[in-house]
């Protein structure tokens, strides 16, 4: 499986993954899940919200257990994010059946669409869509950089955009959602362990900062006669970094436009997007107000006008603690001892849809602790490992 889904998407220059939502590459990976699916047996289909799903035994039961991540990247994104969760949850299916054991409840396995947002900016548009966090007339305004509008994106390729929106009757059949993922940071190989239980998400959010000034020419406009934003928006990157630092959390400004873009042009306008994170609210908020004030001086100063708009939200996700004690009682006891539980930084499909139904996650160790980059890493053994323990877990969920 991974090498018939290595290929795909895949940039020879970097190395790294450029799978969008609804592009060519993108096809391709909802393809190859189908032939996966058809060729266990299971009922592929793909809901309103362009979301894969593979089903064994009847939907219509409820209670089902479900597992699965998505196949999407960032722009030169690493292998592991995301599809090492899809393989695992079909190499985990093959595990159970060689097991021979029987299910009592619905099993699925999904590839949720659109996760990273790096194509219309909007991380985990399948879910958010699944669960009512995102409404039709708002994803119906997201647009990408060539100012294709998501529904024209779907209709592109082939899907109805008119069917988006909520769907309860589909999340009131789910009984359980687990979702496998690489570590994206080191905490597993600081302990030594393959394998470890997600205890929460921390909040974080993507806020646009728009630094207006007045385009002119680079080689005659005196320094005292400039308003340039890009001095302005230079020292907000420098204090977003000193707040972060100051709070024990992380920002980052890694996205940024220009305009006119000129070699020997100053800028009219710098755009640049923040992403923030932190372990609890007080933190997130003491960071991300510390740099908007800081910007505004900075644009006051050089007579540049700021707007700061936040472009998404999400809250702190504690997955149910029921859910996650239980994996942690199935896979301690074929270990022999417990587990690490650990938080993350990273968004995920079952955070957003923690808030609809129990959800859970497991982490594969990641040696480098490299995330959203080609040098993204997970041995082989490891990811074995990811795959038994995981099928251990839908075992003890599905299977008794």
């Amino acid at each position: 499986m991974w090498r018939s889904l290595r290929p795909i998407g895949r940039s020879d220059a970097s190395g790294g993954y450029r799978r969008y939502a609804w592009t060519g590459a993108d096809a391709e990976c909802r393809l190859w899940f189908q032939a996966q699916a058809e060729a266990r047996g299971l009922d592929h289909e793909v809901d309103r919200n362009g979301n894969q799903w593979a089903w064994l035994g009847d939907p219509a039961r409820g209670d089902a257990v479900v597992t699965g991540s998505h196949l999407d990247s960032v722009p030169d994104g690493g292998a592991f994010d995301g599809p090492l969760g899809v393989v695992t949850s079909f190499a985990a299916l093959d595990e159970l059946r060689a097991r021979k054991v029987s299910f009592n409840r619905p099993l699925a396995i999904t590839n949720f669409g659109d996760e990273e947002g790096a194509r219309f900016g909007l991380a985990c548009v399948g879910s958010r869509l699944t669960a009512g966090q995102l409404t039709r007339e708002k994803a119906y305004e997201l647009t990408d950089a060539s100012g294709v509008t998501l529904p024209q994106a779907m209709e592109a390729a082939g899907y109805d955009p008119t069917a988006i929106g909520p769907d309860p009757e589909r999340l009131a059949r789910i009984g359980a959602f687990v979702e496998l993922h690489v570590e994206q940071g080191r905490a597993l190989d600081l302990t030594g362990d393959p394998v470890g239980i997600a205890s929460a998400i921390w909040p974080h959010g993507r806020w646009r900062f728009d630094f207006r000034g007045e385009a002119n020419h680079a080689g005659t406009t005196r320094l005292v006669d400039r308003r340039d934003p890009m001095l302005s928006y230079a020292e907000t990157v420098l204090a977003a970094r000193r707040e972060a630092e100051l709070a024990g959390a992380v920002a980052t400004f890694g996205k940024i436009a220009v305009e006119p873009n000129g070699v020997n042009a100053i800028p009219s306008l710098v755009r640049g997007w923040l992403d923030s994170r932190a372990a609890d609210q007080s933190t997130l908020d003491t960071v991300v107000t510390g740099i908007e004030k800081a910007a505004r001086e900075y644009a006051d100063r050089h007579g540049i006008d700021l707007d700061v708009v936040r472009e998404s939200f999400t809250s702190v996700v504690e997955f149910e603690h029921a859910l996650r004690d239980e994996l942690g009682t199935i896979l301690g006891t074929r270990a022999g001892k417990a587990l690490p539980v650990l938080g993350t930084g990273a968004g995920h499909d079952a955070g957003i849809l923690s808030g609809s139904i129990p959800t859970a996650m497991l982490f594969v160790r990641n040696p480098t602790g490299i995330s959203h980059s080609p040098a993204e890493f997970a041995a082989e053994d490891d990811c074995v490992a990811g795959v038994t323990a995981l099928a251990d877990v839908l075992e003890g969920l599905a299977c008794r």
